[in-house]
């Protein structure tokens, strides 16, 4: 969808519910069956995620993942009219909008789960901290320049690239108060490194990225994630901040990885790289416990 533009205007001009369902029924009915390396990667790390589940089972929430990311890419188009009660629910927001309006910066962490950029920008709009964005854009230019678009328009400034690590870094430094959106599951080499499900990893890519800065800059880290609960509706759920003065490395990434982990495995059917991963590969199969 963000490789076409016709779509993408379509999306725009549709009721946001309309955009949204039809944006699901499209990765169901087309974009699935034209992916079936994807798929069958996705069925094969659904079955050690949650072995608790029968085929069938399996299969249904398989086919709910396709349409939560078919939904998640036409919201794109209409993330302005998600920011709001209506659609987003936040568990105790009271405790939420005091973190976000308390002292010292703050790294906000989270997964491409459920809809990661509604994530941000419903965040950037509870707050006047001053935000930055962060993220690795497609490789195919043209959707590429479609998602910066499309991301400038509703969560300020995003950066990729080369530089990127001394913008954040003078962003981070240059108020008391500045925040940093950061997604912590990229996929490197078929592979995520975060969150662990079990699995002995060290902190690597964005992770290692953010306890650094973590503790340059004296910030709190936030994790957090937005969970759909029906059509383009969602419900926030957050971590209370864990602080560097506090807490070591090991136990921020401990922390972290409990809350973030455990929403994988619940809400497989909205994390984006189940398909891109392989868990089966050696010293990479989860041990984590299933949601029973």
């Amino acid at each position: 969808m963000l490789s076409n533009p016709f779509l993408f205007s379509l999306m725009r001009v549709l009721p946001a519910r309309s955009a949204s369902w039809l944006g699901g029924w499209l990765s169901v009915h087309v974009a699935r069956p034209r992916m079936k390396l994807r798929d069958a990667r996705a069925r094969a790390n659904l079955a050690l995620l949650r072995p608790d589940l029968d085929e069938a089972a399996q299969e249904a929430m398989l086919t709910r993942r396709w349409r939560n990311i078919g939904r998640t890419l036409a919201e794109l188009a209409n993330v302005d009219r998600l920011v709001n009660d209506a659609h987003v629910e936040v568990v105790d927001r009271e405790g939420y909008e005091a973190v976000l309006d308390g002292p010292r910066p703050l790294l906000a962490l989270s997964l491409h789960l459920g809809n990661w950029d509604l994530l941000g920008a419903h965040g950037k709009a509870l707050t006047d901290r001053p935000g930055l964005g962060v993220y690795a854009p497609p490789r195919d230019e043209r959707t590429a320049a479609q998602l910066q678009k499309a991301r400038q328009s509703y969560m300020g400034e995003t950066i990729t690239g080369d530089g990127a690590a001394r913008r954040i870094l003078k962003h981070l430094t240059s108020h008391p108060r500045a925040s940093l959106y950061i997604l912590l599951d990229e996929r490197r080499d078929f592979q995520v490194w975060f969150p662990k499900l079990g699995r002995t990893l060290p902190p690597s890519g964005n992770l290692s990225v953010a306890l650094r800065l973590g503790r340059k800059v004296n910030a709190r880290f936030l994790p957090f994630y937005l969970a759909r609960t029906n059509g383009p509706h969602f419900r926030l759920h957050w971590h209370p901040p864990l602080d560097p003065l506090t807490m070591s490395d090991e136990e921020i990434v401990a922390a972290a990885d409990a809350f973030l982990g455990q929403a994988c495995i619940t809400h497989a059917d909205e994390w984006l790289a189940l398909h891109d991963m392989d868990l089966t590969q050696p010293g990479h199969a989860p041990t984590a416990p299933p949601v029973m």
